[in-house]
């Protein structure tokens, strides 16, 4: 069996580069003249000049935490949708409620490759155990196992015996659902004297893959692994047999930003997922993901060239109320743009004698009384609050991807 999925997987950095953003003009000029959203946000953009990071750094950012205002104000898609309803294949609400699009095609979530890595293959059963109603989960990896030339038992959720006896009866070789389920059914087919052992690999998404799970799965010798994704972009980094990061899926480009801001952060830095994707009925420019993570330094060892993500590690969301008023991360940012002699800052909010208080604490080279009451001066004037600012050494904030820190309890 090959190892890859195509020879895109393998194909030079500077290859990969140049084949996504001599495609990018022509995508960005599609949204702006179909999606009335981006033709409104990208009104001063010239497609044409939009060739590579740095200029597509420069794009506004559609979060998907506006996705709910956004549509119910323009319904059902808030204006990103580039084709009329009645065009699409599926329609989906997902809780919010947020409407999710599915475009006619093969593969259109793109989570074949996922799938592929994972160790499915044409001529595979996959007992897929995502819902198929009204969400697109379901949905979204059929298509992909589809692509790749499986089979699929469209199990859903819940029905915990009735789903043991299945793969008991019909004796499927993939598992595709949430981390937990696998390891529930499995315990079931026990409980029941059913036979699981056809299930040999799987696919998990939607929740944390933890170690309890991961070592539950290995003692019983089945190779699981997991996918990033959204109901909104479909799979955008999936994991390999080399088990060292999540490698980034080939039909996104992803940047990872300081969080409240469109301003992407050092390799290796922690910050927000920002994912555009090439699906021409839902042209996802610059979408916000709300998560964490970071990019992985070189290239994974199973021989896949695209870059890695170091996998979820929280919200970028860190909106908090200090005294009655809501603090956010963007206008962190927007002190610090203020003060360019401050790298980056983390404003820590405390509890002191029943009041709520605010440390502005900041890496900067240099610091002194003047340009600390500079920085009180903009965070007041900003946030209508008063704080205190304190100076740390560059590198003396945790790398973890907070701008705003509780610390509350």
């Amino acid at each position: 069996m090959t190892d890859f999925y195509d020879d895109l997987e393998t194909r030079s950095s500077d290859q990969r580069e140049a084949t996504l953003f001599a495609a990018l003009p022509a995508h960005l000029a599609h949204a702006k003249a179909a999606a009335p959203h981006f033709t409104r946000i990208l009104a001063e953009v010239d497609p044409a000049a939009i060739r590579d990071r740095a200029t597509l750094a420069t794009l506004p950012v559609t979060r998907k935490a506006d996705l709910i205002a956004l549509q119910q104000a323009a319904l059902p898609f808030g204006g990103l949708a580039a084709v009329e309803i009645g065009r699409l294949a599926r329609v989906f609400a997902s809780p919010g409620p947020i409407h999710d699009p599915e475009p006619h095609g093969k593969d259109p979530w793109r989570s074949a490759r996922a799938l592929f890595a994972s160790g499915f293959r044409a001529g595979d059963l996959a007992h897929n155990c995502f819902a198929y109603h009204l969400t697109p989960a379901g949905s979204m990896f059929e298509t992909g196992a589809h692509a790749i030339g499986c089979a699929v038992i469209p199990a859903g959720t819940g029905n915990t015996e009735t789903q043991a006896q299945v793969i008991a009866h019909l004796k499927p070789r993939g598992y595709i659902g949430t981390p937990d389920f696998l390891k529930i059914i499995l315990e079931k087919a026990d409980a029941l004297g059913l036979d699981g052992s056809s299930i040999r690999i799987g696919n998990v998404s939607g929740g944390p893959y933890l170690p309890d799970a991961r070592a539950f799965y290995e003692a019983r010798g089945v190779d699981v692994y997991q996918s990033y994704g959204t109901a909104d972009l479909g799979i955008v980094a999936y994991e390999t047999p080399a088990r060292a990061g999540l490698v980034v899926d080939e039909g996104a480009i992803i940047e990872i930003v300081r969080p409240g801001t469109g301003d992407p952060v050092a390799e290796g830095e922690v910050g927000e997922v920002v994912v555009t994707i090439f699906n021409p009925a839902y042209p996802l420019i610059r979408f916000a993901t709300g998560d964490l993570s970071a990019v992985l330094p070189g290239t994974s060892p199973c021989g896949r060239t695209n870059m890695r993500l170091k996998g979820w590690m929280g919200r970028a969301d860190q909106t908090t109320k200090v005294k009655g008023m809501f603090v956010h991360p963007s206008q962190i940012a927007d002190v610090l743009r203020r003060h360019p002699q401050v790298g980056k800052a983390r404003l820590v909010v405390g509890r002191q004698d029943a009041s709520d208080t605010m440390t502005l604490r900041c890496e900067a080279a240099e610091s002194g009384e003047a340009l600390a009451a500079a920085i009180r001066d903009s965070l007041t004037a900003i946030t209508k609050l008063k704080g205190v600012v304190e100076f740390v050494a560059p590198g003396g904030l945790p790398n973890d991807g907070k701008v705003i820190d509780d610390a509350r309890g």
